[in-house]
């Protein structure tokens, strides 16, 4: 059958309180199912069984956009400045991420996504990176979102992946690492010195980028080029499934 051919990669949900309702950036998904994935949005929850379901079932994750973290899970104090946290989303993606190291399962983050990887190792965050950081860079952009607001330089395996040291990105974030996390290596700083992409050297493929492919994927290299890479990781990490089960 065709469809098994295809990775199938699990999407952090999106909630809105007002709404009381999960929803998604259709670009996370159109994004992913353009280089041939299928898409799958987790419900929210914190029941470790049923998220031990789509581990088993997933082939890589996406953690997407969102609110902000809560602190205690990187032992600070919330600040005013600190935006709203759904704990019970904080609490699914850390055992999701937890789980998916552990089986060397594929992982892209973005945004808050690349900040939950970075708590996730032990790391921490800027609150509020307007207050916390001095800058002439706007890293809260407004729309339209696929235009590009400031350049990052590259080394690693995305500099690899782009053979080029220097790119332009959107940007659209408030929070951003601060103290990088165990274990992890650096492979994107904005032009200011904010840590925009890093990986986990002993996973196949754990990364995390702070601008948005999901707004610039069909019009910026760079981005196509990151999804499908993302994509493509998911294919060779299903196949080594296949492979143990037969």
């Amino acid at each position: 059958v065709m469809y098994k051919e295809k990775p199938v990669i699990g999407l952090m949900p999106l909630y809105d309180e007002d709404k009381e309702s999960y929803w998604m950036l259709p670009g996370y998904m159109q994004g992913l199912e353009k280089y041939g994935a299928i898409p799958l949005m987790l419900p929210l929850t914190d029941d470790y069984e049923e998220l031990d379901y789509f581990i088993e079932t997933c082939d890589g994750f996406l953690f997407t956009g969102g609110h902000d973290i809560d602190p205690s899970l990187y032992y600070q104090e919330r600040k005013e400045t600190c935006g709203i946290s759904i704990f019970k989303r904080d609490k699914m993606e850390a055992y999701i991420f937890k789980k998916a190291v552990f089986n060397n399962k594929v992982i892209l983050g973005i945004c808050r996504g690349i900040q939950m990887i970075n708590v996730m190792c032990g790391g921490t965050l800027y609150q509020d990176l307007p207050t916390e950081y001095e800058s002439a860079i706007d890293h809260h952009m407004h729309p339209p979102y696929d235009q590009i607001v400031h350049g990052v330089y590259l080394k690693g395996p995305l500099h690899d992946l782009l053979e080029c040291s220097y790119i332009s990105v959107n940007s659209y974030h408030h929070q951003a690492i601060c103290e990088l996390g165990n274990d992890l290596q650096v492979m994107a700083t904005s032009e200011d010195g904010v840590i925009e992409g890093i990986y986990l050297p002993q996973c196949d493929f754990v990364w995390g980028i702070q601008w948005h492919p999901e707004f610039s994927y069909q019009n910026n290299e760079a981005s196509q080029k990151i999804l499908e890479a993302f994509v493509k990781a998911c294919q060779e990490r299903g196949k080594k499934d296949e492979i143990i089960e037969k």
